[in-house]
């Protein structure tokens, strides 16, 4: 879920009353929300880039709050204070309306564009006051927007522009990267966009999105009817049309490859910031003209009335509600509503994109009433449940190594691509792995194929303990497979760990007999119990591992580990392991 940070004091001023932590806690926790965290400015710069980096930093309290991730009109302060002011009955929800000027601005799009970013609307909000907290607050959104429904701007792009310093009609067109010229925001030098791409390779923040354009013979770009450039999207504005507090008047644009995506980005932007507008809730119309003649007005800001069944929404929930009763919870929701019949015609907002099913609406007249306040009832079917059979064996062998001696650890399921192939001395190009195809972290690129590398790290941060060390761990392997339905598949496995000033080989031998004692498999070699079989792996001493056997199969090894192992995982005494998958004992 995204998460917005709100300046406490901003965010109290707005409601009208203050609250303590605990009764914010509350507030948010009844609307649906979660409160993460309490901090400050200062308190999330030194987290983020450790201590000393946060002088000048603000001390002032800021709210974290984890926002649904389809609830776009929550991702700024406007729409919190909306949504929380309406849910406690302190005002109506506002009719967001459109108006045509007599001479409707326009945004011409050019045939090339469909080679890159098809797609564009448009909108003006005009004689706009805003303060540095609510223009922050509109910078914000953006970039809340950005990451979250334009999937890092790959789906949609958004510009703001000075509207007072350009004129229209305005060009849409995509164009070879020498052939676009301009000053990009908060510099002083021309560039065109080859050389624009080199500027912004090392940028913290730009150098994400350059891929999206950068191998395209043509790049997208926006400009005015004398030329200026607004924008070259999805990369950055241009200086000219930068905006600031004292704008008045907000040209709009956005471009996109899917449509749909570009006008719930464009009516969540205008219906949050409208309230700013001179005429409060209004917002101006645009004309956008497709290559081939046909023409659309934007935003649509469009309301639709969907119709739920009383007693259908009271089953699902568990109420015993009236038709009036539910619309009320509904109008708490900032929904439109009207009862008639048993049945409830529901309004809903161009604000609330979210809702595309009647169980959307559902879900809302959950909240509204209190998930808490939803009476107790004993289920209506009589049900016999059992617990999964491989967790239940998991959890048994948990215990009984526990018993053994062995401490039980829990690692993390992703891990660096290190850490499952050069450290234990193996090829990562022969394992099946599933690799993460943007980390952000280097010790976060692939799934986990084995659970040893996990101990090995777990131990190399407890070494100055007691020796001897013994850990263990019961958890899921994750390999690369195509034939199973999304391309991967898990493996239950047990692995155990015992490091000391001898390798303690017979510990872990012990070990593996006593699991297989408790599993009542016997040590046979005719196939109908499980046997130790002499095998080679780079990852283990030269002649101290071996296959464990079961059922004719190999299910995992046991052995000392190499000594170079040893030594990549920052240890320095000898260490034994065995790693076995548990799956074919059920």
């Amino acid at each position: 879920m995204p998460t917005v940070g709100v300046k406490r004091d901003l965010l109290f001023e707005a409601l009208g009353r203050t609250y303590t932590d605990e009764e914010f806690n509350d507030l948010c926790f009844e609307f649906g929300l979660e409160l993460d965290e309490v901090t400050t400015e200062k308190q999330m710069i030194s987290k983020e880039q450790g201590e000393g980096k946060s002088e000048g930093a603000s001390e002032e309290v800021i709210y974290r709050i984890d926002i649904p991730a389809n609830r776009y009109d929550l991702l700024c302060l406007e729409g919190l204070v909306l949504g929380l002011k309406v849910f406690h009955g302190k005002m109506e929800m506002p009719r967001f309306k459109t108006t045509k000027p007599k001479k409707l601005e326009k945004l011409i799009i050019k045939p090339n564009t469909a080679l890159i970013r098809p797609h564009a609307a448009a909108a003006i909000l005009r004689g706009v006051s805003l303060n540095k907290a609510s223009y922050n607050s509109f910078i914000d959104l953006q970039d809340k927007l950005h990451q979250n429904i334009c999937r890092k701007r790959t789906l949609v792009a958004i510009g703001t522009h000075d509207l007072d310093t350009i004129q229209g009609p305005f060009v849409y067109d995509a164009l070879p990267p020498k052939d676009i010229k301009f000053v990009p925001l908060n510099q002083e030098k021309e560039y065109n966009a080859e050389q624009l791409m080199e500027l912004y390779s090392t940028h913290a923040q730009l150098k994400n999105y350059l891929p999206i354009i950068r191998d395209s013979p043509v790049y997208p770009v926006i400009f005015d009817k004398n030329g200026v450039v607004l924008s070259m999207p999805p990369i950055i504005n241009g200086n000219h049309t930068k905006i600031s507090p004292d704008t008045k008047n907000i040209f709009i644009e956005v471009t996109a490859t899917d449509l749909t995506k570009a006008k719930v980005v464009l009516d969540t932007l205008v219906c949050m910031f409208s309230q700013y507008c001179s005429k409060p809730y209004e917002v101006e119309l645009c004309e956008v003209v497709y290559p081939d003649g046909k023409t659309m007005i934007s935003p649509e800001l469009a309301y639709r009335t969907e119709t739920i069944d009383a007693d259908k929404a009271n089953t699902y929930i568990g109420l015993k509600e009236s038709p009036e009763s539910i619309a009320k919870l509904l109008s708490k929701m900032c929904l439109g509503t009207k009862a008639k019949s048993g049945k409830i015609d529901v309004e809903i907002p161009p604000t609330r994109h979210d809702i595309i099913h009647a169980c959307d609406i559902f879900e809302d007249v959950g909240i509204a009433y209190g998930y808490n306040n939803i009476p107790k009832t004993l289920p209506t079917a009589a049900t016999i449940s059992q617990q999964f059979p491989l967790n239940k064996l998991s959890d048994q062998l948990r215990g009984e190594v526990a018993q053994a001696g062995f401490t039980e650890a829990l690692t993390f399921s992703l891990c660096s691509i290190d850490d499952i192939s050069s450290k234990l001395s193996l090829n990562i190009e022969k394992l099946s792995a599933v690799h993460i195809s943007n980390p952000k972290t280097l010790e976060f690129q692939v799934a986990r194929t084995t659970l040893l590398p996990g101990l090995l790290k777990t131990i190399a941060a407890n070494r100055n303990m007691p020796l001897p060390i013994k850990v263990f761990e019961v958890s899921d392997v994750i390999f690369k497979d195509l034939s199973t339905e999304v391309g991967a598949r898990n493996e239950r496995r047990m692995c155990a760990v015992y490091y000391d000033k001898t390798s303690g080989f017979e510990v872990v031998h012990g070990l593996l007999d006593r699991v297989m004692q408790l599993l009542q498999v016997p040590f046979k070699t005719d196939g109908t119990g499980y046997h130790l079989e002499h095998a080679e792996d780079p990852t283990f001493f030269p002649k101290r591992c071996a296959n464990v056997i079961f059922d004719g199969k190999v299910i995992g090894k046991i052995g000392v580990l190499h000594p170079e192992v040893i030594t990549k995982f920052e240890l320095t005494m000898p260490c034994s392991a065995v790693e076995i998958n548990i799956e074919p004992f059920l």
